[in-house]
């Protein structure tokens, strides 16, 4: 058995990484004119600049309440169905629509969006057949949306993201308040 090229120059040893947040070997850093850079000087604008996610600061929609959560969606789901107007028409769509013109990469991205608002659903609590029903919401609209022409009007006229909002929104409204 021959021994590919990249083993005679570099065994794989040399060539692999180190685990995520070890030490890694770098060699000096040298300008045109010979000059060597420490590492300080290479990236002064981003010295003392970090992320901490451990902080609930960090994260803007970490500490927001079922009410602030549910607005959330329900303007997500604006957006995604009935943001727009036709000129001279009452038909009302969304970027939805618009992004479902792309074909099937824009029926993916919108379905995963309308996926994620599932998925906030039942963070908020939603029981499983609420979830159920919101998930074959999303699966009809995915899956005939992905026909060319038909499938974008489709869209525009089937609304999933509103339907689902709504059944969730009526859910909520039906549960006990806690304090």
């Amino acid at each position: 058995m021959a021994m590919p090229e990249d083993d005679i120059f570099m065994p794989h040893a040399a060539r692999s990484r180190p685990p995520f947040g070890g030490a890694q070997a770098r060699g000096k850093v040298i300008d045109q004119d010979g000059r060597e850079f420490s590492d300080a000087t290479l990236h002064p604008q981003f010295e003392g600049f970090q992320f901490d996610f451990r902080n609930a600061s960090a994260n803007p929609f970490d500490n927001l309440t079922r009410e602030e959560r549910l607005a959330r969606l329900e303007m997500i789901a604006k957006l995604l169905d009935v943001a727009f107007i036709v000129p001279g028409t009452n038909v009302r769509y969304g970027i939805d629509g618009l992004i479902g013109l792309i074909p099937v990469v824009g029926d993916i991205i919108t379905t995963a969006i309308s996926l994620w608002l599932v998925r906030e659903a039942r963070l908020l609590g939603a029981p499983w057949h609420i979830t159920a029903r919101m998930l074959a919401n999303v699966a009809v609209d995915g899956v005939i949306g992905m026909v060319p022409v038909a499938g974008d009007a489709f869209d525009v006229m089937f609304r999933a993201n509103i339907r689902n909002v709504r059944m969730l929104r009526r859910w909520l409204d039906k549960q006990p308040r806690r304090a």
